[in-house]
């Protein structure tokens, strides 16, 4: 099996958090297959934060350069695993007691190849948990947009760079 192994090669420091992004890999098995996201970010405050593709690979601004979850589709904010959804949906990961997220995420909708590829987009730590699309209330319309995850604590950009 051909592997393809890219690193989330820039790093960037957003807001005050100082979150990082450390040794993150995509990769895919073969066409068709799930891409995986491993990696580790350090820094967060513990517990639950949104997880994102963003549409541009722009990572200025504390972050609010990368744009609105990658969603080439046009449908609403949803979870990882609801049919209707963002590309660029990739849920809640979880930070640790010590600030530390570690990354194990599969996903089916994100490509690594052709017109809706990930390569050149950014990818978005937020400081507040995804609701999923889930949001009720005066959360709701927020909700089918964003997730009400927040403030962008951490980005960078998803290159092609070398194996690790």
């Amino acid at each position: 099996l051909l592997l393809l192994l890219l690193l989330l090669l820039l790093l960037l420091f957003c807001n005050t958090l100082q979150a990082k992004f450390l040794n993150s890999d995509f990769f895919k098995d073969k066409e068709g297959s799930p891409t995986t996201i491993m990696g580790e970010i350090k820094g967060l405050t513990p517990g639950l934060h949104g997880f994102h593709i963003h549409q541009y690979g722009d990572t200025t601004n504390g972050c609010v350069s990368a744009g609105p979850h990658f969603n080439p589709y046009n449908k609403t904010h949803g979870g990882p695993t609801d049919e209707t959804r963002h590309v660029g949906d990739l849920g809640n990961i979880v930070a640790g007691a010590d600030g530390t997220a570690h990354i194990d995420i599969s996903d089916k909708h994100i490509q690594l190849s052709g017109p809706n590829s990930i390569i050149g987009r950014s990818i978005v730590v937020h400081a507040d948990q995804d609701d999923l699309g889930k949001g009720i209330g005066d959360k709701k319309d927020e909700s089918l947009k964003t997730g009400n995850a927040g403030a962008r604590v951490a980005c960078g950009i998803v290159a092609i760079g070398a194996a690790s």
